[in-house]
């Protein structure tokens, strides 16, 4: 168990480490054109993690009972109508959440 002073030091290191991983790129560039490597790795970067993101939430997913498998999928699907609709990722990740929520707890309830 770390004391109060050892969970402050690691709160603030890890607060410093990500300020610093942040704001990194702006001092590195500023005033100067982004290189092509790093424009590239903008846009491709971010769809790769939510494709990672996605297969990571599938990957302890059962297809021995419809508990197991549809409230997940459902949820995928109304993340993307939402995602394809509104075009707003709070909404998506927000919507899908309460909608994974609402089946695993109400719908799907072991209970």
């Amino acid at each position: 168990m770390l004391s109060s002073a050892q969970t402050f030091a690691v709160i603030l290191t890890a607060t410093v480490c990500t300020f610093f991983l942040r704001a990194l790129p702006f001092a590195l560039f500023a005033g100067r054109e982004i290189p092509v490597p790093i424009q590239y790795l903008g846009k491709t970067l971010p769809p790769a993690v939510m494709a990672l993101l996605v297969v990571y939430c599938f990957k302890s997913t059962t297809v021995s009972s419809l508990a197991g498998f549809l409230p997940q999928f459902l949820c995928v699907a109304v993340v993307a109508m939402l995602h394809l609709w509104k075009g707003n990722t709070l909404l998506s990740i927000f919507g899908g959440t309460i909608c994974y929520m609402f089946l695993v707890q109400v719908v799907f309830s072991a209970s």
